[in-house]
């Protein structure tokens, strides 16, 4: 019955793909399907001067269809629609596939003249691009190639200034240490235009609210001969007019100064377009140099709270980067929806020879400078998003042990006391069914409640809006959890007061000065803590009290990037119990019988735990990517502990780690598998994993991932504890110990959220006895289907 259906998948899927290859017969006469496009590089040019082809695909007016396993499959689905009819069965064919590509030689001259102009604008006057068109073996396709030759370039020989506006004359000679523009280096138009918005951001963070790239040009001269350009750049003047006989008339461009500041941290776009009277309907109050304006009894939002996010004052220099980073501080309060930043003129606000001047030496003649000064009004439009919100999320596990259910609902309001705070109140339930036919208990839950409030500031210390750190948060959590496993019932409380921060880069910040966590263990089967042979597992089980300072650290380029190309790194510490420690060594002793400390008669817990992972994904295509992860952590339990407490061990397993295994039913090291085990606790004190994924589009919101994961757990060795020898990492040996599983994976981007399938097949299984860890018989026991909500890295 297998060997059958097989037999059909297979001869399904090869009649599909020799449909699929046979696009062509249906093409008009003389017409080609364009299979391929290459780009030959220039392999005489040196590597760093080489233009690769990736730098001018984009310059290509007619590219290929897109394939599926090497067919025109798309363009196979469009040719069954009826082009005489428009019904929704054929307009669906149409939009799962492709209308085919056909050759358009006037296309592929214009790609070549493309290819030129960009040659030419990195210097490469002399350079050439030819193309040739050739039939393929399969019939009536093509493949276009196009060589770039880019000859000897023509580098920048001098670079001097003409500056129209003397006033500016200083100000920019004072910064050509950061001039993109180098004597030596190719003539390259993009560096110039870089150049021109450099000095253009540089001008705005001084005043220059009106200066733009267009108050900069170049003069460029060829006629010294040998491949040479000398450049000068040209600083203009602002066009102020024209006088009566339409001649332009030019003054000094004018600097800038903020008069009024206007916040409208309610602002309705639709009122607004649907009543020119608005604005002027609106009330004001003014707060340390805002006008707050507000429809209604009051401000939805307090004015110390705006005052605290927006940098920008009455009477100062207009500062772009300020402006920026007021949008940011808006932006990152999470109150709002969208902000938009606007200025007006001050009609009449010009003085003619105003407060600003320059007053120097040009040489042995001496010379005065003058500029017009001005000012602006700033307005500020806050739209503010829903006040109230709720959010619930799904994820969902099954292996040939268990089925699992994990259920999210969570409340949220954003401004619950006028300060843009955020309050969330989140439930959790969780079910899982064991499988195997002799577990006395089936049933596992678990059930939790937590509440944070989220104040969009620092307390206890002040942070100005002038520094460097942007988007200040304190944050204030109380949480419950009751879980009732099969052999055992813990209930798990906890505290948290937290402050987070970003700084102007790509890094963002977490102390928690206070984490403090309750883990009672109600009920234990003596049984199964009998049955435990680990004793560092079976201390692991004790209620304790966890008093903890820690932090984490991330860094993410997704903001500056431009390719897609992201990076991300994530720290993690932890230290518990130290100060509270030292102080009880100091005042106290331990209780009678006992040779470790307690407070409130709970023993608290003492380590140290960190971890760290780094990720990056590579762009292949518009929507193609390759990503990867390195992950390593480590903890250490010493002092009032002999063993790190259940909830700060380490697991492998689950739809964000090893997607062959269900949560801890992997490692530690190369332990045999526990038998007769109906719930999992396969856990340790040191974690090593790499991931590794193949992202690509299948259709519309339908994407795929193949990816391979390779890791395990561990413990680390503790005198006076003991542990089984095959679970403890050692250097000579965790490497034959790695796991490593593969699989397939679907996404549904549905814009808000990627809802994920993971399908992971084990390949190596180290806690499988020597000799059969390499898995040959894929059978539903060595495979795990996860389900879960964004991507796993």
């Amino acid at each position: 019955m297998i060997c059958r259906r097989l037999y059909m998948f297979v001869a399904c899927v090869s009649g599909l793909l020799f449909a699929a290859c046979s696009v062509t017969r249906d093409l008009p006469q003389n017409d080609y399907l364009l299979q391929r496009v290459k780009i030959e590089e220039d392999r005489s040019v040196p590597r760093d001067e080489r233009i690769k082809s990736q730098e001018v695909t984009k310059y290509i007016r007619q590219t290929p269809n897109k394939h599926f396993l090497g067919t025109d499959f798309y363009v196979w689905v469009y040719s069954l629609a009826n082009p005489e009819k428009n019904n929704w069965w054929n307009n669906f064919k149409r939009k799962i596939g492709e209308e085919p590509v056909i050759l358009d030689v006037a296309e592929t001259e214009r790609s070549a003249s493309n290819l030129k102009i960009f040659l030419d604008s990195r210097g490469y006057f002399a350079s050439q691009v030819d193309f040739k068109v050739d039939t393929l073996k399969r019939k009536r396709r093509v493949k276009v190639e196009y060589a770039l030759h880019q000859s000897k370039p023509y580098r920048i020989s001098s670079l001097s200034y003409d500056f129209r506006d003397r006033f500016l004359e200083p100000l920019l000679l004072a910064d050509t240490a950061s001039c993109l523009v180098r004597v030596g280096e190719v003539f390259n138009i993009s560096i110039l235009d870089a150049e021109r918005e450099r000095i253009t951001a540089y001008l705005r963070d001084r005043g220059y609210y009106d200066f733009s790239v267009n108050n900069i040009e170049y003069e460029a001269d060829t006629l010294a001969g040998n491949n040479t350009v000398g450049l000068k750049m040209v600083i203009k003047q602002h066009l102020t007019g024209y006088n009566a006989r339409g001649v332009a008339q030019y003054d000094n461009n004018t600097v800038y100064r903020l008069r009024n500041i206007n916040v409208v941290p309610g602002y309705n776009a639709a009122k607004a377009r649907a009543n020119s009277s608005y604005m002027s309907s609106l009330d004001t109050t003014t707060y340390r140099g805002l006008n707050i304006l507000f429809d209604g009894k009051r401000p939805n939002v307090r004015a110390k709270v705006m005052r605290g996010v927006i940098p920008l004052f009455p009477n100062a220099i207009y500062n772009y980067s300020q402006v920026a980073h007021t949008y940011t501080n808006i932006m990152t309060m999470g109150y709002f929806k969208s902000a938009r930043i606007g200025f007006s003129e001050v009609p009449d606000s010009l003085v003619r020879r105003g407060l600003i001047s320059y007053v120097g030496q040009d040489g042995a003649t001496p010379q005065v400078n003058y500029t017009r000064e001005g000012y602006v009004d700033c307005n500020i439009y806050c739209t503010p998003s829903l006040k109230q919100g709720v959010k619930a999320e799904i994820e969902a596990s099954t292996t040939s042990s268990f089925y699992g259910l994990k259920a999210v609902v969570g409340y949220q309001n954003r401004n619950i006391f006028r300060g843009a705070e955020l309050l969330e109140i989140t439930g959790t339930v969780g079910y899982e069914y064991m499988k195997a036919p002799d577990a006395k208990q089936k049933h596992a839950m678990e059930f939790g409640l937590s509440a944070g409030l989220t104040l969009p500031r620092a307390i206890i210390f002040h942070t100005s809006p002038l520094s460097n750190i942007t988007a200040p948060k304190t944050k204030f959590e109380i949480s419950y959890n009751h879980q009732n496993r099969p052999y055992y019932r813990r209930d798990l409380s906890s505290v948290v007061w937290a402050y987070s921060w970003r700084n102007r880069s790509h890094s963002s910040f977490t102390v928690r000065p206070i984490d403090v966590n309750w883990v009672n263990v109600a009920y234990i089967d003596q049984n199964y803590f009998n049955s435990l042979q680990n004793e560092y597992l079976r201390h692991s089980f004790q209620s304790q009290l966890i008093m903890a300072l820690s932090g984490s650290y991330i860094y993410n380029n997704a903001r500056s990037t431009t390719t897609g190309n992201q990076t991300t790194v994530r720290i993690n510490c932890e230290a518990s119990g130290n100060l509270v420690n030292g102080l009880e060594h100091l005042f106290s002793q331990p209780a009678a019988g006992k040779d470790y400390y307690e407070v409130l008669g709970i023993r608290y817990s003492q380590y140290v735990r960190a971890d760290i992972s780094a990720s990056h994904r590579i762009m292949l295509g518009e929507v193609t990517a390759l990503a990867g992860r390195l992950y390593a952590g480590a903890g250490y339990a010493y002092g009032n502990s002999d063993a790190i407490p259940f909830d700060r061990m380490f697991y492998a397993g689950g739809n964000n780690s090893m997607r062959g295994w269900a949560p801890r039913t992997l490692g530690p090291g190369s332990s045999p598998a526990p038998t007769n085990v109906v719930y999992p606790t396969q856990m340790g004190d040191m974690k090593l994993e790499a991931n590794l994924e193949l992202r690509f589009p299948i259709w519309g919101m339908f994407h795929g991932a193949l990816f391979f994961d390779a890791g395990n757990i561990w413990y680390i060795g503790r005198k006076g504890v003991s542990y089984p020898e095959s679970s403890v990492f050692h250097f000579d040996e965790f490497y034959k110990q790695i796991a490593f599983n593969t699989g397939l994976g679907l996404r549904l981007d549905i814009k808000f959220a990627i809802l994920r399938l993971d399908w992971g097949v084990q390949l190596h299984n180290p806690n499988q006895p020597i000799g059969e860890r390499w898995i040959h018989n894929f059978k539903w026991r060595n495979m795990s289907l996860n389900f879960g909500v964004g991507y796993p890295f």
